[in-house]
């Protein structure tokens, strides 16, 4: 599949397809959006909200979560707040996650069929790392939108004068949801 690919992308640079899509690095909107790594949000997620190339930074991993607080999720935050001006953050969960189900036990039994050795995992709990947290989902999507607006919102490194609002996307509709937080 990944040659297949690379022959996609030699014809379409050739071809010289991507002249559309050039723009800066500076989002023109001024937003970063933090969503989940979903296949379906891919196009689905642009699309339910206008934004072209260039409009946002868009931040993706599994749940739309921080799982750690100095990680790549808040790290990529501080870039677009701090060095590409952005001023305002959407976290966007959506229905149907895979990251909600998802549960620790389950997925190192399933690491440990791949070929991963025990002691590998025993060592990254040796180093601190908390794995039932760390690989766990979560109970509701809405209630981890809040847990995360309110990540960002609390963090000691990112400025309080950002607007950040929680939404939850439908991942079949594109209908976007507001997630109320406790101050609302």
């Amino acid at each position: 599949m990944i040659e297949e690919m690379l022959r996609y992308n030699q014809q379409f640079v050739e071809e010289k397809k991507y002249e559309r899509f050039i723009t800066n690095k500076y989002p023109d909107k001024k937003i970063a959006i933090l969503s989940c790594m979903d296949t379906r949000l891919t196009e689905l997620l642009p699309a339910a909200l206008g934004i072209k190339n260039g409009d946002v930074k868009i931040i993706k991993n599994a749940g739309a979560i921080i799982s750690h607080p100095f990680g790549s999720v808040v790290r990529s935050l501080l870039v677009a707040i701090y060095e590409l001006g952005v001023t305002e953050v959407m976290v966007i969960g959506h229905t149907d996650c895979g990251a909600k189900h998802m549960d620790s036990t389950q997925m190192i039994e399933a690491m440990l069929r791949r070929g991963i050795p025990k002691d590998h995992i025993d060592m990254m709990k040796y180093c601190g790392i908390d794995f039932e947290s760390w690989l766990n989902g979560f109970e509701s999507t809405e209630g981890s939108v809040r847990e995360t607006v309110h990540q960002i919102q609390t963090h000691p490194l990112l400025p309080h004068d950002i607007t950040v609002r929680g939404f939850v996307i439908d991942s079949t509709t594109g209908k976007l949801t507001a997630v109320p937080t406790a101050e609302e």
